[in-house]
């Protein structure tokens, strides 16, 4: 019976180890390393940097343009104008 999980396990081996390319050991790992070390630098660093780019170009701008960023959540309805339509509203 132990014999049966051990065969199990030596046909499992080879199948693995060709789906990774056929690569063992430590041949293996070094090129695992290598490939997760290009696609770092290649992918997932220029994202994190454009990322860090634009927030601190939207803080920036956020800072300069704070003034302009308040007049533009400013409500444009002046107090006369409230009083006319609630009047109207109130006479329907």
């Amino acid at each position: 019976m132990a014999s049966d999980w051990r065969t199990k396990i030596g046909k499992v081996q080879p199948f693995v180890g060709k789906m990774m390319g056929g690569l063992s050991g430590r041949s293996n790992l070094a090129a695992w390393a290598v490939a997760g070390t290009l696609a770092y630098y290649l992918w997932v660093k220029p994202s994190q940097d454009l990322r860090k780019e634009q927030q601190e170009k939207a803080a920036l701008a956020a800072l300069t343009n704070s003034y302009k960023y308040a007049e533009a959540q400013k409500s444009n309805v002046q107090g006369s104008d409230l009083g006319e339509r609630s009047k109207s509203s109130n006479e329907q």
